[in-house]
């Protein structure tokens, strides 16, 4: 019965979150990232999407010019717990509850989900990676703030492993993750980029926290292969920063 009422605790999670998110687990993406539904028609696709091409503060960027400040450290206290993996027909979604927590200056933030993008929709100095990880969490105002995770080729990464072994093949299928410790996937050293941003996906929302971590983690090539003969290209393009700073510290 406990195993059940955590099953559907995480459902009803990556129903809210995707709803803010991404496309809703079970339901035809109505976005995508292709003509005629890709980044360049968002806003066309509905009203609610409209920030996607008026927004001045769009996600993700080309990190450039970032001013060393005294940034204070990224607070990372998550711990093992049950989670989904879910196709929802953009992305590998992985969503839990009770895994933890970030600490900003502005609060604390609980982990709600993560998902990956090939290539990396962060850029730095105009280079992009082969994948990265968003990390999703909320404070208990409704703010949010991601934490992204690149990935460069190289050794094979035993804790993204549980992800692939267990994403769906198919759009709108759920599988169950026995124990995922999300700590397992951040390098260990965590300076960071910040700037202020928005959602990457529509409906574009703006007023995101973003932490791109500057130091990356590996995946294997098989592992990069696994993830792309499902989503080859799940990425929107670099958006004008229009005046925004970029920190970096931690």
């Amino acid at each position: 019965m406990k195993k059940q009422l955590m099953s559907a605790a995480i459902t009803l999670l990556i129903t809210s979150v995707c709803t803010t998110a991404g496309a809703t687990t079970g339901q035809a993406a109505t976005w995508s990232y292709a003509a005629p539904t890709g980044p360049e028609q968002w806003s066309e696709l509905k009203s609610d999407y409209a920030l996607c091409s008026s927004g001045l503060t769009q996600s993700p960027i080309d990190i450039r010019d970032a001013v060393d400040t005294r940034l204070a450290p990224l607070v990372f206290t998550y711990q093992p717990s049950a989670a989904v993996v879910s196709n929802n027909g953009n992305t590998i979604q992985v969503a839990t509850v009770d895994a933890g927590s970030l600490t900003l200056a502005s609060g604390d933030y609980s982990f709600v989900q993560l998902h990956l993008h090939t290539p990396s929709e962060e850029q730095i100095q105009g280079r992009s990676y082969p994948m990265s990880a968003h990390l999703v969490h909320r404070s208990a105002a409704g703010e949010l703030a991601v934490v992204a995770v690149l990935f460069e080729e190289g050794a094979h990464n035993p804790a993204l492993d549980l992800i692939l072994e267990a994403m769906p093949k198919e759009a709108g299928v759920v599988m169950n993750l026995q124990t995922l410790n999300v700590t397992d996937l951040l390098p260990a050293t965590r300076h960071y980029y910040a700037y202020a941003g928005s959602l990457t996906t529509p409906p574009c929302a703006e007023g995101v926290r973003w932490h791109v971590l500057s130091t990356a983690v590996t995946l294997s090539p098989a592992q990069l292969q696994a993830f792309q003969a499902l989503y080859p290209m799940n990425a929107r393009p670099v958006q004008p920063l229009n005046g925004r700073s970029v920190e970096v510290g931690g």
